[in-house]
């Protein structure tokens, strides 16, 4: 059975969005996530901020790209929700620390608005999707 089959036919709550919006969506937030955090990297490599500052950022897109392996790889909701609590974690993690620490680099947490809102949104979607298909 194909991934996206098997996706299909898991119990959703019916706010679920269609499978056709995913798309789109990550592809608005990856560009995001690429300037904003790319920003932040370069701030680390030429010591603008401390590494510390984007610890935060390195786990977020660990933890974001590990997301679809685990729900469509290895088809195992359990820790796909417990993979997009981190996600979500080290986001609001990275965006207070940032916000902390960097006043000119605050535009990067407002630019991440989106991705913090669709994170949660995510979060909320896949902790529902496990619970209805225990």
């Amino acid at each position: 059975m194909q991934s996206f089959e098997w996706y299909s036919q898991l119990m959703k709550p019916s706010w679920s969005p269609p499978a056709w919006l995913f798309g789109p969506v990550w592809a608005v937030l990856y560009a995001i996530i690429a300037i904003s955090f790319g920003t932040v990297f370069y701030k680390a490599v030429t010591r603008q901020i401390p590494w510390i500052i984007a610890l935060p950022f390195a786990l977020n897109l660990v933890f974001n790209f590990a997301f679809t392996p685990l729900q469509f790889g290895l088809r195992n909701n359990l820790l796909a929700s417990i993979d997009i609590l981190f996600v979500a974690g080290t986001l609001i993690w990275a965006l207070y620390a940032l916000w902390h620490a960097a006043p000119d680099l605050r535009w990067i947490v407002y630019a991440n608005i989106p991705y913090l809102l669709w994170a949660t949104f995510a979060t909320c979607l896949q902790l529902t999707i496990t619970y209805l298909n225990q």
